[in-house]
């Protein structure tokens, strides 16, 4: 009865709708037999119907007057088309070059899961996507659960950002069972908080909501760019919907192996942040002059741990603790840009001045919300995607073991991702990604040789899936999303790939972007590298 009075009310979209059911998939496609997938074309060509409007954006996405916000509509369950439905926040800046250059719209999402893409048109004006941004609508949004789109939360903002908290190396058994019962509480604050809904946040709707946007912003193809778990929703892509594929730039990949999404995917990437840790520790030591730190790695981690040991005594303005200290310090392995203002903070501390990193650690109040939703989003996610141990036995075994190896990320990674071991049922199967030569055109992928978030291996394995694609890697480095970043070799490699299409022959290799100059401890230098709760 719902279907009849949508169709008579709706008109063209009507016709739309039962012209997409009735037409048969391309090859290579999943056929349109499962609820999802007849949902999935349903809100497509509602979509398609409705178009898209775009007008100022709202003051809480902060974001300059050249971009323009609109939102759309798609199945919370794509298995009831009809039933509820969330909007998605979109931003957009329309292509600068006039109609004459543009190639359409570029959809990007930054990863996460968890992350927005809605400050992703403000970029349009940087150098590095000046080109891009005269032949390309460029299109931020944010995923479903994310800001605006629906939002989740787990627990009050405030109790997930509060500090000072410990960040225990090799817990005792005693600070296990905290740790357990935290996230045995966590899991429960997500069901209740979400209800029935919360299922329904999952990579494969992430998916089917590429697809309403494509449709909705009047694209015949998508054209992409996907950061981290954002590769992982353009591969997907490839593989369910591979005849709308245009072009997709796939930048710092996760591992699409079924077998390793996610448990797997979490100890590999411990085990890659101790390298890149090493890489930071490195780069201090050899700016012993300038910080004081430390003349080899390991005296740079001695200091480190001093630090620690200091402000599990006496937390740094209250509220810094040895947990504030160990996320502002993650920052490291992410993106080496942070080296110089996390090294200069750390010798100030130990040389009695705290001033410096309390204001990069403290925990901030006015972000405190926005943190939360994307943990929420991140967990409800990552823990419906697939199985996880529900034997704490089996993550204690993995994880002390590899803390031996690599004790300066891993019991932080376990308390994050443990809420998945008591998450409640049903858990999807992870799909395998792979598509065969010809199903999809060649898509771009970027990678960091020392990438610690997501792990070079798994960038070489995304390539042997995706027949066809380019790998071009940037040797040496270790910054996690290199895209527009600060190395015009990969730039260049985008650049082309998305204004013609052309592409290495299989895979490219750029020199490492230089590694940041040390910062002096004098005062004029803390004022210039260090802005407001960075």
């Amino acid at each position: 009865m719902r279907t009849a009075a949508l169709y008579g009310a709706a008109g063209a979209a009507g016709s739309l709708i039962l012209s997409a059911l009735a037409a048969a998939p391309a090859a290579g496609t999943p056929p349109y037999g499962a609820p999802e997938d007849r949902g999935t074309v349903v809100a497509a060509a509602r979509a398609v119907a409705a178009g898209i409007t775009f007008g100022a954006c709202p003051a809480e996405e902060d974001l300059p007057p050249t971009v323009e916000c609109a939102a759309v509509r798609v199945p919370l369950d794509y298995a009831d088309p009809w039933g509820r439905q969330i909007d998605l926040a979109v931003s957009r800046v329309k292509a600068t070059g006039g109609s004459a250059v543009r190639q359409g719209a570029l959809l990007y999402n930054p990863g996460g899961p968890g992350g927005s893409g809605m400050y992703f048109p403000a970029l349009a004006k940087e150098p590095a996507w000046k080109r891009i941004a005269e032949a390309y609508d460029m299109v931020g949004y944010a995923p479903r659960g994310v800001g605006r789109s629906a939002p989740i939360s787990c627990e009050h903002p405030m109790e997930f950002t509060k500090g000072p908290t410990a960040s225990p190396v090799h817990p005792t058994a005693a600070e296990k069972r905290e740790g357990i019962a935290r996230a045995r509480a966590y899991a429960r604050g997500c069901a209740h908080n979400a209800g029935p809904a919360l299922r329904h946040y999952n990579s494969l709707n992430n998916v089917r909501d590429l697809e309403v946007l494509r449709a909705a912003l009047g694209e015949r193809q998508l054209t992409f760019l996907g950061a981290s778990y954002g590769t992982y929703l353009g591969a997907l892509y490839a593989v369910m919907f591979p005849e709308r594929v245009r072009r997709m730039v796939l930048d710092s990949p996760v591992d699409p192996d079924p077998a390793k999404v996610w448990y797997r995917s979490n100890l590999e990437q411990s085990l890659a942040f101790e390298n890149r840790w090493a890489d930071f520790r490195a780069w201090v030591a050899r700016h012993h002059a300038t910080y004081g730190l430390g003349s080899t790695p390991q005296r740079v981690q001695a200091s480190y741990d001093r630090a620690r040991a200091l402000l599990a005594r006496k937390p740094a303005g209250g509220t810094v603790g040895p947990g504030q200290l160990q996320s502002a310090f993650t920052r490291t392995v992410y993106n080496d840009l942070y080296w110089p203002r996390r090294a200069l903070a750390l010798s100030a501390y130990l040389k009695g001045d705290p001033r410096q990193l309390v204001k990069q650690a403290k925990p901030r109040a006015s972000a405190a919300a926005e943190e939360e939703n994307g943990n929420a989003v991140y967990t409800a996610v990552q823990c419906n995607d697939a199985p996880w141990p529900a034997d704490w036995a089996v993550w204690d075994r993995d994880n002390t073991a590899l803390a031996r190896r690599a004790p300066f990320e891993t019991w932080a990674n376990v308390w994050m991702n443990l809420p998945c071991a008591y998450w409640e049922p049903p858990r999807q199967r992870p799909v395998d990604v792979r598509t065969g030569p010809g199903d999809v055109p060649p898509l771009l992928i970027l990678a960091a040789e020392r990438d610690a978030a997501t792990p070079y291996a798994g960038a070489l394995r995304l390539q042997e899936r995706l027949a066809g694609s380019v790998l071009v890697t940037e040797r040496g480095a270790g910054t996690h999303g290199i895209s527009g970043g600060d190395n015009d070799c990969v730039n260049g490699h985008m650049e082309a790939y998305l204004l013609t299409g052309r592409t290495p022959v299989r895979r490219a290799s750029c020199a490492p972007h230089p590694q940041p100059d040390p910062v002096s401890l004098d005062q004029r230098a803390v004022e210039r590298v260090l802005p407001p709760a960075v």
